[in-house]
């Protein structure tokens, strides 16, 4: 696959008028799509399951699917992955945990359990319009319960990004079908959904920080507020950054309620906080977010901003 050149960026960002100091390019690399701006990385998306990072970590986590990485206009990195107190934890991924398919209870999170997992499938062609670059790519969600295994659900991410001097800017869409004629039930429960792991120096409740369109900044009252936009950040080399999560306004249930973890850098919105749902054959489950990567404290007038133009993205 060629890498996908938006040169000079002349055109406009959907979402302002900014102008990316680099050209924007995405390319294959290895079991890896590599964002770039210029030389400088922005994003690294698994597609393959790849390497284990560490010999202690057992065959079944091994996965693909997910952001690997994400990092600020100044190369901070934002994100972990593997986590040694969370192996099953990855940059920004999207299973869910507690479910219900044909009566039994994959947990598609939790891959320790051998209950469930999330698979890459394919990845379509690259494409360059509106200041950005992008590409679509497909996932399975795998009921390891049954027998023989079963595939419950079919997901696709639509995922793109833009950037200038100040800012990352991460579009993702998930759109999750139904693989049979059952349903996958999710009932009640604290977290599942989109998920974000921070970087692993923000570790402890003392490290890692968070502020809400709400005005919250106390971890334990993030946790199962409904907000529109959530900053999670704290600092990378001496220095802070983070990472402003934005819930699109048409999403079930906006603006979703979140799961912050009380001690690790874990943020979630997690639309069943609200109550039992399902995702019924015929009737896609559609999921929309933005983050946007900056480095510095966060900005609760400029977050503001950001989900107003994103909240008029149709």
């Amino acid at each position: 696959m060629k890498p996908i050149l938006l040169a000079g960026l002349a055109c406009a960002l959907s979402l302002a008028a900014v102008r990316a100091a680099d050209p924007l390019t995405v390319a294959r690399e290895g079991s890896q799509m590599v964002f770039r701006s210029g030389k400088s990385e922005i994003l690294r998306y698994q597609a393959e399951a790849g390497e284990l990072p560490r010999k202690d970590i057992k065959e079944i986590y091994r996965r693909g699917g997910y952001i690997q990485s994400l990092f600020t206009p100044s190369g901070r990195l934002v994100v972990d992955d593997f986590p040694p107190n969370h192996i099953h934890h990855h940059g920004v991924w999207s299973p869910w945990t507690k479910t219900e398919f044909e009566g039994r209870d994959p947990d598609f999170w939790n891959m320790g359990d051998g209950k469930g997992r999330v698979e890459f499938v394919s990845i379509g062609e690259t494409w360059a319009k509106d200041g950005k670059v992008g590409f679509q790519t497909k996932h399975r969600f795998v009921d390891m319960t049954a027998k023989p295994e079963k595939v419950a659900l079919l997901e696709t991410w639509d995922l793109s990004v833009g950037s200038d001097d100040k800012r990352r800017i991460i579009d993702l869409t998930i759109t999750q079908t139904c693989a049979t004629d059952s349903p996958l039930k999710l009932p009640e429960y604290h977290y599942g959904g989109l998920g974000l792991r921070g970087n692993r120096a923000w570790n402890g409740a003392e490290n890692c920080r968070f502020l809400t369109a709400s005005g919250i900044t106390d971890r334990n009252k993030v946790n199962t507020s409904k907000e529109p936009w959530c900053w999670i950040g704290g600092k990378v080399d001496g220095e802070t950054c983070g990472v402003t999560i934005l819930c699109h306004p048409t999403n079930f249930r906006a603006p979703q309620p979140v799961r912050a973890h009380p001690t690790e850098p874990f943020f979630c919105y997690a639309p069943q906080q609200g109550g039992a749902m399902e995702i019924v054959p015929g009737k896609p489950y559609v999921a929309r977010y933005r983050l946007i990567v900056t480095d510095g404290e966060p900005d609760a007038e400029a977050a503001k901003k950001w989900a107003e133009e994103y909240a008029a993205v149709k």
